[in-house]
């Protein structure tokens, strides 16, 4: 009998690499490696590293020092760098942090069994040099599927596999393994990105954008709904350019109906809209398709003109709030998030007043505010004009007060309002725990719901809010039939 080999996955960032550490779990397990939780109970800690931001960055080295720690102390022999940081850094990051047994980038992935299996047995599996994947893959998106097939997606596996390489749920099952038994998951529409925004440094290790074919989308989905998952969200680089690759860019308003469709969905969420590339047909679907919730997470980063100018973006006040009130003339109560940058090079005080004015009349559910920093190999990097941290901690402290404010005085509106509330956990201590449709999981608060009896993870109840806890809600289930509280 092969020797019991164990593995554990710590994921870092954001809802895509949670979809790639399944899908890294999903090869090993159908190589025999067993998969365990802890990373103390592993022979191998793989951590999906973030390289986005110098805060997650930071987190990431912190995870693989904790899982180093474990050495000697228990039955981890091994700790290995994946994901996002390790394909931008490779070799570097290796040098600079000899704690980790391995640094593996995107191309390793389809092999990662091999790879893991050497470097428990002691060998050495040379560190990737890192490079620009955007250069991997054709200018013309209309050329880009067939080229595809050659470059290393994490996330973009064929639903249909081989038999012995899909884990053992039917002729449907995807390369993956859930990692968790949450109600909601997240599945990957597309990798990459096209745009070209001066601060972000993504394309460069992420690549290009490149959709998925809707076939996999929908297999996987399928696949999710038998495993009990009532929640799916799509998630990418860039929604809204989904389908640009395959000739149809209103491709995703054709998808979401069919995914709303699959049984034992109750809802499908869409991540990571762009407000330039919306259009009336997507707004339309999002605001009034049956189980497709009315959610929009629009990438702002600012409003005022010559800093989204700066930022390689479009835009301005009256435009993004004309988009909104649009939204809102379809669904009143539509949730709405986004992210802004402060501080950003050049930013006048006239810039950050229009930015609070934006976020004033926004009526946002959720504000994630970051303050400027350079990201190496970013064109904002070679800006003049940079503004004194102590400038950009101000600007941020400042924004953000404002920004916590207005999140609890949106939630204070919906006061009185019926919500669809999925619920996630029950325990003693919190009681029963959801998210409602204006709410994605982990970024935009949560409903705390009054009472527990009779309710379920992963069941949706119908409940009216009476009270508010910042961000969060607080409301009472509904009676209601079976059907509504499935």
């Amino acid at each position: 009998m092969p020797e019991r080999r164990t593995v554990a996955l710590v994921t870092l960032g954001c809802a895509r690499n949670e979809v790639d550490s399944e899908e890294l779990a999903g090869r090993l397990e159908a190589d025999g490696w067993e998969l365990v939780e802890d990373a103390e109970a592993a022979d191998v800690a793989v951590v999906n590293t973030c390289g986005f931001v110098e805060a997650a960055k930071k987190d990431s080295v912190d995870a693989l020092l904790e899982a180093n720690d474990l050495k000697g102390h228990g039955r981890t022999q091994a700790v290995v760098a994946v994901g996002c940081m390790a394909e931008r850094y490779g070799k570097d990051l290796a040098e600079a942090l000899p704690e980790a047994d391995g640094v593996l980038g995107f191309d390793d992935y389809a092999d990662i069994s091999d790879r893991l299996q050497t470097i428990l047995n002691g060998g050495i599996h040379a560190s990737h040099t890192p490079r620009d994947r955007r250069k991997l893959l054709p200018i013309s998106p209309a050329e880009r599927q067939d080229a595809g097939a050659g470059v290393a997606l994490p996330g973009h596996a064929p639903v249909d596999l081989p038999e012995g390489l899909a884990p053992a749920s039917g002729p449907r099952a995807p390369l993956r393994r859930r990692l968790g038994t949450n109600p909601v998951a997240s599945v990957k529409l597309a990798s990459g990105c096209d745009r070209r925004c001066s601060f972000c440094a993504i394309p460069s290790f992420r690549g290009s954008f490149i959709s998925r074919r809707p076939s996999d989308v929908l297999g996987e989905t399928r696949w999710l709904a038998e495993q009990g998952v009532k929640e799916v969200m799509l998630v990418s680089e860039n929604n809204t350019s989904y389908g640009k690759d395959l000739g149809d860019i209103r491709l995703l308003e054709t998808l979401l109906p069919e995914l709303a469709a699959v049984d034992g969905i109750e809802r499908v969420r869409v991540s990571y809209l762009q407000p330039a590339e919306m259009r009336p047909g997507l707004i339309d679907v999002l605001t009034g398709t049956d189980k497709v919730v009315p959610y929009f997470d629009l990438s702002f980063q600012h409003s005022a003109p010559a800093v989204l100018r700066s930022m390689r973006r479009f835009g301005d006040t009256d435009r993004f709030l004309d988009l909104l009130s649009t939204i809102r003339g379809k669904e009143p109560q539509a949730g709405v998030r986004s992210n802004f940058i402060v501080g950003f090079p050049g930013e006048s005080e006239a810039d950050l007043a229009e930015l609070e004015r934006f976020l004033t009349g926004a009526r946002l559910d959720a504000i994630g505010v970051f303050g400027y920093s350079d990201e190496e190999g970013t064109e904002a990097a070679t800006y003049e004009h940079k503004l004194d941290e102590d400038v950009v901690a101000e600007r941020l402290a400042r924004v953000s007060r404002l920004a916590e404010e207005l999140v609890s005085q949106r939630a204070d509106e919906r006061v009185g309002e019926a919500v669809h509330v999925l619920v996630e956990s029950i325990d003693d201590e919190d009681g029963a725990v959801g998210r409602g449709e204006h709410q994605a999981p982990e970024t935009d608060g949560q409903v705390l719901l009054t009472r527990s009896e009779g309710l379920s993870v992963g069941r949706i109840v119908e409940a009216k809010v009476i009270g508010t806890q910042g961000v969060d809600l607080v409301a009472e289930p509904l009676e209601c039939s079976e059907e509504a509280g499935r």
